[in-house]
């Protein structure tokens, strides 16, 4: 059996291996790293023979630090992604490459109708009704949405967003607050099962889920780079933000907002945590506006969004995907039952 793992920014992992008697009989790995010296490449492999075959990335990336003295140089992988690409090849994790992700492109709704469509996506790739899915939002209404731990008080300025007819809406994911007016940036939800990120840390995952759009940017000119733990940056400073939530059930939400042409002044009003941002970037001028897309693109949003649905599709399987009526039904129901609630929106004060 044998599996690959390509780390984020480094090399990429191959291992093939034997079971017998429920524990690892024969490892062979490989791939393009650099390793010194030659002989810790037997070394590793003979920590891994031996090991039970159920064991998780992390246990089998102990096996082999253990086996390791301080002389050793391993360079562009990890003992880690050794232990992910032996659960790909036992089929306990699963790549890119393994899965068709339906994508379905920009569907203007109700901005609180995709909060409610991230629960009822994600729970449908739990239950194998969709396969992985890469949605990009679109909307008619301006709206904040707050990460699920932020305090209502202390992110919002609840006069100033009623002043411009801005609602305040809880999403499922942690994070930040997303000020989103139609036009103003560009958001995209990707639901997945956990088997995608096997054996990564919660920071490790996010760049992982990212790593295409990384690409999409480079695409429409813009050198992009991850910083730790959920930030999309350019060479002119941040661009976007990720959130996830992991279910129970096995599934992955994975959401990034990114800002296209943002009132600067208007959002450092309605948020009031934006004025302390806004500050220390230097933006003092109500004319400023929060525009790295539009600006250092040079293209409309919709181009954008389109150049983006290309990239991923060039990269991984894809079908064109679109809402089903039930899915639509029950995120209305969800918006009424619960995302457009005192009880859910206000559940951190």
């Amino acid at each position: 059996m044998r599996g690959e793992y390509k780390v984020p920014g480094g090399k990429l992992v191959a291992v093939d291996v034997d079971v017998a008697d429920g524990r690892l009989a024969e490892v062979a790995v490989s791939g393009d790293f650099f390793l010194e010296p030659d002989s810790a490449l037997d070394d590793i492999n003979a920590a891994l023979r031996g090991m039970p075959a159920d064991s998780d990335a992390e246990q089998l990336a102990q096996a082999i630090s253990s086996a390791l003295d301080e002389s050793v140089s391993m360079i562009g992988f990890t003992p880690q992604s050794v232990g992910i690409a032996i659960r790909r090849a036992l089929g306990h994790a699963t790549s890119w490459a393994d899965h068709t992700f339906d994508l379905i492109p920009p569907v203007v709704l109700d901005p609180a109708m995709h909060v409610a469509l991230d629960e009822v996506i994600a729970r449908e790739v739990a239950s194998g009704e969709r396969p992985p899915t890469l949605r990009f939002w679109d909307w008619d209404s301006p709206l904040v949405v707050i990460g699920s731990f932020q305090s209502v008080r202390n992110e919002v300025d609840s006069e100033a967003a009623a002043r411009h007819g801005i609602g305040v809406v809880r999403r499922i994911s942690g994070g930040g607050a997303m000020f989103m007016e139609p036009g103003n940036c560009i958001t995209y939800s990707l639901a997945v099962p956990a088997s995608l990120v096997e054996g990564l840390s919660f920071e490790q995952s996010y760049a992982f889920l990212d790593q295409w759009v990384m690409g999409a940017l480079a695409e429409v000119g813009i050198n992009a780079r991850y910083v730790p733990l959920n930030d999309i940056a350019s060479d002119k400073g941040k661009i976007a933000g990720a959130a996830q939530k992991r279910f129970a059930s096995g599934t992955v939400l994975h959401h990034v907002t990114m800002a296209y042409d943002i009132d600067a002044e208007k959002m450092t009003q309605v948020l009031r945590i934006g004025r302390e941002k806004m500050s220390d970037k230097g933006t003092k001028s109500a004319a400023k506006r929060v525009d790295p897309l539009r600006s250092q693109t040079g293209m409309t949003r919709a181009a954008i969004l389109e150049s983006f649905a290309q990239h991923f599709r060039g990269q991984y399987d894809t079908r064109d995907s679109d809402y089903t009526d039930s899915e639509l039904e029950q995120a209305r129901k969800l918006v009424d039952t619960k995302f457009s609630t005192e009880a859910w929106t206000h559940r951190v004060p």
